[in-house]
Order: structure tokens, then sequence, then C-alpha cells
């Protein structure tokens, strides 16, 4: 099968994905073969390929917003059939027993593995899943449209959640990339003001067309104060800037696997009891929940394709915030 591998981490200027020809997968018991159509691009697709994050698996095959249909099932594999059209996002695997999975935190479970960084993900024709771990489609959405419900989306809904913000408050994005771009369309539904701050103008008309109440700089002030703020861009400068503009009690929630240090805090922008906490990785509740909203809402996923051979550009672009909303490799 065709795929593209990461064999040593380097800046995606250098092209570090190469095309292979590797076996077909078989899947084992309790998984599932998918014949991937599409896979989204994911910051954290970045963070491996260029060494942010520590490898796990070398050569591997990255990707983990996989669209496809099985087409073959491992033993002991009764809650999908082949044709079944399936999403296979971050979270891989659990161990199901350890404190965190118990008390419904799997997303935490130190044994947790990860698609396109433990195993093998969807820059390839063909991936492998566990049968609990993947989810089925709504066939509201097109299989280039569905990629990025399937870690912006999912990160992104748990991310919101966190901030429990309710509707008629003032919600703050900081970045606005492919999560930030379904996120607003969540706030949105929920009838929440949306604030977005954001450098690039291209992202912030496209804000203003999703119902951004006002868009501006990480550094301008909104005219009104926050209830909560997400951080998507992996900047810890933004921190005192979205604790600066905050209300009392109102949540600050980290979106991303990797951050840059965060200064050092002047303690009156955190005091009246605000909360800055971190988001990671998600639970498969998550998924079901968000995957269900997204086809009642419907959420409108803005896509940029590009072709399974053009993943070291698409990676390119990324990096530059070029990419309006979210990136899409078409695989098959």
């Amino acid at each position: 099968m065709r795929a593209l591998i990461l064999e040593h981490a380097r800046p995606v200027e250098e092209n570090p994905l190469r095309e292979a020809n590797l076996p077909i997968p078989t899947p084992g018991p309790g998984e599932v073969r998918i014949k991937v159509q599409t896979c989204g691009l994911c910051h954290t697709d970045l963070h491996t390929v260029e060494g942010d994050l520590p490898a796990h698996k070398c050569p591997v095959v990255p990707g983990h917003q996989i669209v496809g249909v099985i087409d073959a099932l491992g033993s002991g594999v009764t809650t999908h059939t082949e044709g079944d059209r399936v999403g296979v996002p971050w979270l891989h695997s659990t161990d199901g027993t350890c404190e965190y999975c118990r008390g419904g935190l799997e997303n935490l479970c130190p044994s947790a593995r990860f698609t396109g960084y433990d195993v093998d993900g969807g820059y390839a024709e063909y991936a492998l899943a566990l049968a609990g771990f993947c989810y089925p489609i709504p066939a509201i959405f097109s299989d280039e449209n569905a990629a990025p419900l399937l870690c912006a989306g999912i990160i992104g809904y748990r991310s919101y959640r966190s901030t429990a913000v309710r509707a008629g408050e003032n919600l703050g994005l900081y970045g606005f990339g492919a999560s930030a771009h379904l996120v607003i369309q969540c706030a949105r539904h929920q009838k929440c003001n949306v604030f977005v701050f954001t450098r690039n103008e291209a992202h912030r008309a496209l804000a203003c067309e999703l119902g951004a109440v006002w868009t501006g700089h990480a550094e301008d002030t909104p005219p009104e104060p926050l209830h909560a703020a997400i951080i998507f861009a992996p900047a810890g400068s933004l921190v005192p800037q979205a604790l600066r503009v905050l209300h009392k009690a109102g949540r600050v929630v980290l979106a991303g696997i990797t951050m840059s240090q965060i200064p050092a805090l002047d303690y009156s922008l955190l005091y009246h009891e605000k909360v800055v906490r971190s988001v990671a990785n998600s639970t498969r509740q998550d998924a079901h929940e968000f995957l269900a909203l997204a086809g009642e809402i419907p959420i409108k996923t803005e896509v940029q394709i590009f072709d399974l051979s053009e993943a070291n550009l698409a990676l390119q672009a990324l990096k530059k915030s070029a990419i309006r909303g979210a990136g899409v490799l078409r695989v098959s």
C-alpha cells in the first residue's frame, strides 16, 4: 500500500515524510482494517514530524483524523461490519483498568496509545483500529468534511465544554485554525458571544462569517470582558493576555498538546478565582457526544484538500497558518 512515513524528525521545510510501499496490514483480535479515504491535518502531526513530541515509534505513519470504510474484521468484532464508514481519532487505546479509566478520565490513562504516534496512522491507504475506538460518521458529512471532526472537532469540543460557558456569555478564542472554526459553531449554537483573537486577516474574515461578534489581535482589549477563553495557539505568551480580559471566576482553557513557556504572571491577573486549565487528549464519550452534536447543528467544516503525496507541502502550509479552516489529505 502507498504510505508516507516519518523516519527521523526534521523541520517540515526539509520534507521529512517519505513515500513508501508498505504491506497491507491484517487486523488482529478486536481490530478492524480501514480503507482510508481522507485524513485530516493536525498541529499534533506537525509536532510529531518536527520532533516537538518525543518519538514513540520510528518509523511511523502519521495521521489521526482518519475517515474510511471498514474492509476487514479481526476475530471477536461484533460492533461493526464490512462496509461501515467510520472515523478514527487520536486516542487509539487505553488499559481500561487504571484509576483514570475507572474514573471516567481515560484520556489520562498512563498506558494510552495514540493513532499516528504509537501506532501507524492515516497517511496511508489502509489503517488498523480497535473496534471500540472508531466511530460512525453522520451521513450528512462527506469524507473530506468529516476528517477535521476527528481531532480538531473532538478536542475542540472537550476544550469548549471545559470552559463551562453558558448561553449569553462571552467566549474568547485565541488562534483561529481547524479547531477554533468548529468550536465557534458550537458556541453560536448555544447562543454564546464569540470574540476571536488572531493576527491572520483571512482567519478574522472567516471568524466573522461564522458569527464572531468581534475580532482583533491578542494584545487588543475586546469591547466586553470574557467569561471564558480557549487558547489554541501553542504560545504561552497568550495566557496573561487572556487573563487580562477575563471576568472574575472566569476560565482559560489551554487546548494544545504542547506550548511555549508561559511567562511569569502578576498575581493580580489570576486573582478573583480565575482558573487556568489544560486539556489533554479526549475520551470515547467526547467523540460520541461531539459527532452527534456536529450532525445536529450541523457543523460546516471549511477544508482545503491536498493529495496524500503533498503531505509535506500541506504541513508546511499548516505551519505558516496558510490554511483557511482545516487541511485534509485525500488518500483514496
